[in-house]
């Protein structure tokens, strides 16, 4: 029986790698890799030898036969990706199935190639990836950097709680946190603590892996009112982060509205509607559990400005969308376009997942019906105004519809149209991307100063793709040594842990994350819980600090 690829794929193409026949595509080197969902397996050419599954960082590999429920599905969708691609041309004493390219050798350095001091500013996947290769392939010395006294970034704040296997990357990356090479110093500011000069004066050079934790805004009157939060805000308040206070989120009222339906608004939507005991055997923050025990919403209405063939999220994460246990999904029927664009789809298409949905015209004046807890798509739909006042917060949004709009009774309102990066003092900015301007990574008018994720690219592509992103970087980063254009530094390493401890005397290292992290999961283990996230900047200084006294 063949392999399959499952809804947790990552796409950073370590399944690629191992696989000895070549049966897994787009590769790297393929043109569709870009902007694929998901990786997938032939299962023609399949062997069945299980290398990928042992190689896959995120658990999202399985041998096809084993496959039940909705992830069953995916048998097929792997099988489709193949159905139309033209049989490769192999020589007829190949001992492969399919057509392999000359070796590649991207790393290939000068034998006398000086180790580098190189700093990483984010210990998210776009850092660790770049952490990973600088260590693989030279013999590089660095020094990660986090604001947060916590490493993780993205995978500890960003996944959501109920997708446990994806959060497992976040393992991958650990192993690189006690490596004899690594020094780690975690709560430390840049741009506040210590100036981008500062850092670049102790390194050859600094790779800036910040991620883009800001959020897109609607532009519409009320947007600001108590009530209209970012779906960043939203995700960051279930998963502990130290940013969100416990109380940022009420949801007291029955129906809420999530502009925007990629991935994100897709997540908010499935956390709110799940039952809380299902959500209780993961890590999701403490604050956020006992709310959603205490909720009152029993209606999600998910709006799309453009018709569900266009809709942002993933197919892989709508096909888990419709197969929620105990939560009905609905698709307005208000415009005609929508029942005909998933009527037209083809068995491959995104529009196509909805066609078992209920179709219905909603009725907005009569609250969500009681009983099951459902998920609304309205398509062709983009919001006008968010209604309220400031004592009684958000009442309503009204959206395009009918002749002047639709009025939604709402209590709760997220925003879900995309992150957007932020300036880094001492860098320069792009306003109009929220990027830091570069090339192929190297930041423009500033030598030694590289970026990589969505800082360098955008809020596009999820964890996988920073693995060939980081990879980009490093590569100009290395040419840029090679050549002897890196600034030389003028501090030493143990000069800027003694600066960098002066400016943050709160700084934690390896151990002190190492203690943060057994005290995470001893806080979990009593209620049957990988971890019970500690969700302020004091206690999670506290749990570096005791523990690492008491060893």
């Amino acid at each position: 029986m063949t392999y399959a690829i499952t809804q947790t794929c990552c796409s950073d193409a370590t399944c690629v790698a191992v696989c000895p026949v070549n049966c897994i595509h787009p590769t790297p080197e393929e043109r569709d890799f870009a902007g694929t969902e998901m990786l997938y397996i032939d299962p023609k050419a399949c062997i069945d030898c299980g290398a990928c599954a042992d190689a896959c960082p995120v658990d999202a590999i399985f041998p096809a036969d084993t496959l039940t429920g909705p992830r069953k599905a995916y048998v097929d969708i792997n099988a489709a990706y193949y159905a139309d691609a033209e049989p490769t041309e192999v020589a007829e004493d190949s001992p492969n199935f399919h057509r392999w390219g000359a070796p590649v050798f991207e790393r290939t350095l000068p034998a006398d190639f000086r180790p580098l001091r190189v700093a990483v500013v984010g210990t998210g996947p776009a850092g660790m990836y770049t952490a990973e290769d600088l260590l693989l392939h030279t013999g590089a010395r660095v020094t990660l950097i986090d604001r947060l006294p916590v490493a993780g970034g993205l995978v500890r704040y960003g996944v959501a709680p109920d997708h446990p296997a994806t959060k497992k990357v976040g393992d991958t990356f650990a192993r690189l946190h006690d490596h004899p090479r690594v020094r780690m110093l975690l709560g430390l500011r840049v741009g506040e603590d210590l100036s981008v000069d500062e850092l670049a004066a102790h390194h050859d050079a600094v790779v800036y892996a910040v991620g883009a934790s800001g959020d897109r805004r609607l532009g519409v009157d009320g947007e600001d009112l108590p009530g209209s939060l970012s779906a960043t805000a939203f995700v960051a308040w279930y998963n502990a982060h130290p940013d969100v206070a416990p109380d940022a989120v009420d949801l007291s009222a029955e129906r809420v509205v999530v502009v925007g339906n990629g991935n994100v608004a897709l997540d908010v939507a499935r956390i709110l509607v799940s039952d809380p005991d299902d959500l209780a055997g993961t890590d999701i923050a403490d604050h956020a559990l006992k709310a959603l025990r205490g909720s009152r919403v029993r209606e999600v209405v998910l709006l799309g400005r453009r018709g569900p063939e266009d809709a942002a999220c993933t197919r892989p994460e709508l096909l888990a969308l419709t197969r929620l246990p105990g939560v009905d999904v609905v698709v307005d029927d208000h415009d005609p376009r929508t029942a005909a664009a998933i009527d037209a789809a083809g068995p491959h298409d995104k529009a196509a997942l909805l066609r078992d949905a209920t179709r219905a015209r909603v009725d907005w004046s009569a609250p969500p019906p009681a009983g099951r807890r459902r998920i609304v798509l309205r398509f062709h739909s983009a919001p006008l105004e968010v209604v309220g006042d400031e004592d009684r917060g958000v009442r309503a949004v009204r959206v395009t519809g009918a002749a002047g709009g639709t009025s939604l009774p709402a209590g709760l309102l997220l925003r879900a149209i995309g992150y957007r990066g932020v300036p880094v003092p001492g860098l320069p900015f792009d306003e109009a991307t929220g990027t830091v301007p570069h090339e192929e990574g190297r930041v423009v008018g500033r030598p030694g100063a590289y970026v990589v994720g969505w800082i360098k690219r955008g809020p596009s592509g999820g964890i996988g793709a920073n693995r060939s992103c980081a990879a980009q970087t490093v590569g100009t980063l290395l040419a840029d040594a090679v050549a002897d254009a890196l600034p030389a530094p003028t501090g030493s390493e143990k000069e800027f842990r003694r600066l960098a401890r002066r400016r943050n005397r709160h700084v934690v290292d390896a151990r002190g994350l190492a203690s943060i992290d057994r005290a995470e999961r001893a806080l979990g283990s009593g209620d049957g819980r990988p971890r019970a996230k500690l969700a302020t900047v004091p206690e999670l200084v506290a749990a570096a600090r005791r523990r690492r006294v008491r060893g």
